[in-house]
């Protein structure tokens, strides 16, 4: 069978069924590509209906847990619109992307997964091979990080609201599980998990965002509430709008450290974040240990971690710096 048509066994919903309206300033068209562990990727292209010739391109990817057509695709249209074509792609296991069994993560072929869609924008003809950005969203932000330390094709990368998934996965919140005691309670709970799925012959979930939400919710729990199990951005595919990940997915992630090469990446790096997220301590933390003076730290006033998945409702997300940076650096 030829990679042609592998990638086309991917069944991709042609119906625009986004959480935001469609933009009259953009042409939108599916796409698949593969990456480097032959697992077919699905993606949403938005190109600009003005402009000709070779384009800046940027890829993007996240929240954790959720699909393109959730805030990945908020952020690939804005961006389109404003004259970058971009790439908003379901990650491996994910979505309507391919691979198997469904709902794992990686550090490692997730990271591969943004290297997989810089593959793609280059490939085009409508591309500049030498404009390439990436922009990770929540968990995916800390991946993007960790693409750019190793994919030299990377210009410029924006870490928005973002996750160290390694982190908090090892850690905990706030590092408050920062023990052998805990990291070995967790590695026992999941390969206990492992017997029992593999002896059922199926993975068991570990569940989404809550559908009824606990008297004591912490406000995060809340925001991620609103925004996943309501209209705002509810989707089907979404994990964390339905059954989440499988429990054995955070395994790998206990075992890695997303950041541990940041300060090689000599691209550009963006870390953003809203003043009052309770994620914000892993952007700071990252921007901490890139080098160089084409790194920004932009900390928006008022901002929760979920009002950067689509404003808030209040137009939270920094469009305007956003495109600022991608101009200056894709250049």
């Amino acid at each position: 069978m030829t990679l042609a048509a592998v990638a086309n066994a991917v069944e991709l919903t042609q119906d625009w069924d986004k959480v935001f309206p469609k933009s009259d300033k953009v042409e939108h068209a599916k796409a698949t590509f593969k990456n480097r562990f032959g697992i077919t990727l699905a993606a949403d292209v938005y190109k600009p209906k003005v402009g000709n010739g070779k384009f800046a391109a940027i890829a993007i990817s996240g929240p954790f847990g959720a699909v393109k057509e959730q805030s990945s695709g908020l952020y690939a249209q804005t961006l389109a619109e404003r004259g970058f074509l971009t790439v908003a792609f379901d990650p491996s296991f994910t979505g309507e992307s391919g691979g198997e069994p469904r709902y794992v993560a990686s550090p490692d072929i997730n990271t591969e997964d943004f290297q997989a869609a810089v593959d793609y924008l280059i490939s085009r003809d409508d591309v500049d091979a030498d404009k390439i950005g990436i922009l990770g969203i929540c968990g995916w932000g800390g991946i993007a990080i960790n693409a750019a330390a190793v994919d030299t094709r990377v210009k410029a990368t924006v870490a928005s609201t973002m996750y160290d998934m390694t982190r908090v996965t090892a850690n905990g919140y706030f590092d408050s599980e920062d023990s052998a005691a805990a990291r070995k309670a967790k590695k026992e709970a999941m390969n206990a998990q492992r017997i029992k799925d593999f002896k059922s012959g199926s993975y068991e979930l570990g569940g989404g965002v809550p559908d009824k939400l606990p008297a004591d919710a912490p406000q995060f729990v809340k925001d991620y509430y609103a925004y996943y199990k309501t209209p705002r951005g509810y989707h089907v595919r979404s994990l964390n709008s339905n059954g989440g990940w499988n429990k054995t997915s955070a395994l790998s992630f206990i075992n890695a450290k997303l950041l541990a090469y940041a300060d090689e990446i000599d691209g550009a790096v963006m870390v953003l974040h809203g003043e009052k997220a309770h994620s914000r301590y892993f952007g700071e933390t990252a921007f901490k240990m890139l080098k160089g003076d084409n790194k920004e730290l932009v900390i928006v006033p008022g901002a929760s971690h979920c009002d950067l998945y689509d404003g808030g409702g209040k137009n939270a997300i920094p469009f305007d710096r956003i495109e600022a940076f991608y101009r200056k650096y894709l250049k």
